[in-house]
């Protein structure tokens, strides 16, 4: 991997972590197109790791609260927002990381994705802010996280619809959004360094372009993020759904044709 992959991998990753349209899902298209379907989990590793420090970076202030009171209401609520991606993701490991490396069903996942994300205008505004969210309504978006373990499901944007469909300030389900990804994308990296010391997924990539790419991955995923939380201010979620359904089609037909 040269070092323009490597940005190119570190743009995909950061920007698809935090907009609706599934890093996963991006990252095996990106790795087809310019041949690294062997490039090792420590890349996958290196490049959640650049987004990780991203969001961290954004949330310094909330993360430090936590830090310091962890017993506390966010602290609390996070827990419980990330307990069903724990659970589906440690009691069915295997047949994710099978269905992630054959890509076989990323096509139908854009499809569902984009279904989910072109509805979510129909769903009436909310005004609940961040001190608002119960641990009811941080289960039922923990929920939605845990199905967005399939590779080409958005994390964000499920996680976006489901705090509007509990009434959030659109604001502030993109804001909850992301600062549940601090646990999941840190739970992977942690799991991932499991993996990693135990000798498997190596790959052949070379220090310096896995520090192009993770910096690459870093950068855009704090610009994503910061864009991401303004733009749904007032912003939709259809032109991601028409986005992920011309890119679901294209790869299902890319599969079956030819």
């Amino acid at each position: 991997m040269d070092w323009i992959e490597a940005i190119l991998l570190g743009l995909v990753q950061g920007l698809t972590e935090f907009l609706p349209i599934s890093s996963t899902g991006h990252l095996y298209l990106g790795r087809e197109l310019i041949g690294l379907k062997e490039a090792g989990l420590f890349l996958d590793t290196m490049l959640h790791l650049g987004t990780l420090i991203a969001v961290i970076v954004v949330y310094k202030n909330e993360l430090w609260t936590v830090i310091k009171k962890p017993f506390g209401r966010l602290s609390l609520i996070l827990i419980v927002g990330t307990i069903p991606a724990v659970a589906v993701g440690l009691l069915f490991k295997d047949y994710f990381e099978g269905i992630s490396k054959t890509g076989s069903t990323i096509g139908w996942e854009f499809l569902i994705t984009g279904f989910i994300l072109w509805f979510s205008d129909r769903i009436k505004k909310g005004a609940k802010k961040l001190q608002d969210i119960s641990y009811g309504d941080a289960l039922f978006i923990g929920s939605f996280q845990a199905v967005a373990i399939f590779p080409a499901i958005s994390r964000s944007g499920l996680t976006i619809v489901a705090g509007l469909f509990r009434k959030l300030d659109r604001e502030v389900a993109a804001y909850f959004s992301f600062l549940l990804s601090v646990p999941v994308i840190g739970g992977a990296v942690l799991l991932q360094l499991v993996d990693l010391l135990q000798g498997k997924g190596l790959g052949e990539v070379t220090g310096s372009a896995l520090l192009i790419a993770t910096i690459a991955s870093a950068l855009a995923g704090f610009i994503a993020v910061k864009w991401m939380i303004s733009y749904l201010k007032k912003g939709s979620l259809k032109w991601f759904a028409v986005y992920v359904w011309t890119l679901g089609l294209s790869v299902l037909l890319m599969q079956n044709v030819g």
